[in-house]
């Protein structure tokens, strides 16, 4: 279970985190998330997409011992779990656990695989936000690599966020561009993911991704021709989490 040493509420506790890492780098925000015993247990939560190579290969630098966790919803693209492979044996990391539905929930609620036709919400919740939330109740806070130019659904988001009152979110490369991944990813030799190639530069499940044309937004390939815009995993009570820091 996590552990009960949090220094005031998470709402609290991010604001002054962010003023006072606001000029740091994305390497120093990590470092020191995983490095600050007040901050607790912590897990890299990564989907081994287009871009997920990057912070990877941070935590490989910094603390390859750290859990990484992965969300295999059943509907994902082979290259994606061939991917997930080839990067975690490159690099070293030392605990990747993949993250499945119960089957007996898949059982009952989504038999033949049709649920995303009928409820993409309900076939997210189903494969991938209730198998994380089991996986995080056992950490303190969670790291991902959510950057502000992917959406605009993710423009303010900061290096730290509160979910709810006792857990925290750490975005190392909230700041970063679309060019400093790729000069990232080249300096570095980085492998990339196969479906970037062929015009996926966001990439989730096989059903619901579609190939992007380079004049949209990178996500504009996520479930197309409908409104939904996220899976849920950074929804609060069926909402997105507002990541707007609080004035100074």
């Amino acid at each position: 279970m996590p552990r009960d040493h949090h220094l005031g509420l998470a709402t609290e506790r991010v604001h002054s985190l962010n003023l006072r890492h606001q000029h740091d780098t994305a390497a120093a925000v990590l470092h020191h998330s995983l490095h600050d015993k007040t901050l607790g247990a912590l897990a890299l939560v990564s989907s081994f997409g287009a871009e997920s190579v990057v912070l990877l290969h941070m935590l490989s630098q910094i603390a390859p011992q750290t859990p990484v966790l992965f969300i295999d919803t059943g509907l994902l693209f082979p290259e994606t779990l061939d991917y997930q492979r080839r990067v975690s044996d490159q690099l070293q990391l030392r605990d990747v656990r993949i993250l499945r539905a119960a089957p007996q929930r898949l059982a009952a609620e989504d038999p033949d695989d049709s649920l995303h036709h009928r409820d993409g919400d309900a076939c997210c919740a189903l494969r991938k936000v209730e198998p994380l939330e089991q996986a995080l109740s056992g950490f303190d806070g969670w790291i991902t690599g959510r950057k502000r130019y992917q959406a605009s659904t993710r423009e303010t988001v900061e290096f730290f966020e509160a979910e709810g009152e006792s857990r925290i979110k750490v975005n190392p490369l909230a700041r970063w561009s679309r060019d400093d991944i790729e000069a990232y990813m080249t300096a570095h030799h980085l492998p990339r993911h196969p479906l970037v190639a062929k015009g996926f530069p966001s990439i989730g499940c096989m059903p619901c991704t579609s190939p992007v044309n380079p004049d949209e937004d990178p996500r504009a390939g996520r479930w197309r021709n409908t409104e939904k815009t996220e899976c849920g995993i950074h929804f609060i009570n069926g909402a997105a989490r507002s990541t707007k820091a609080r004035p100074t």
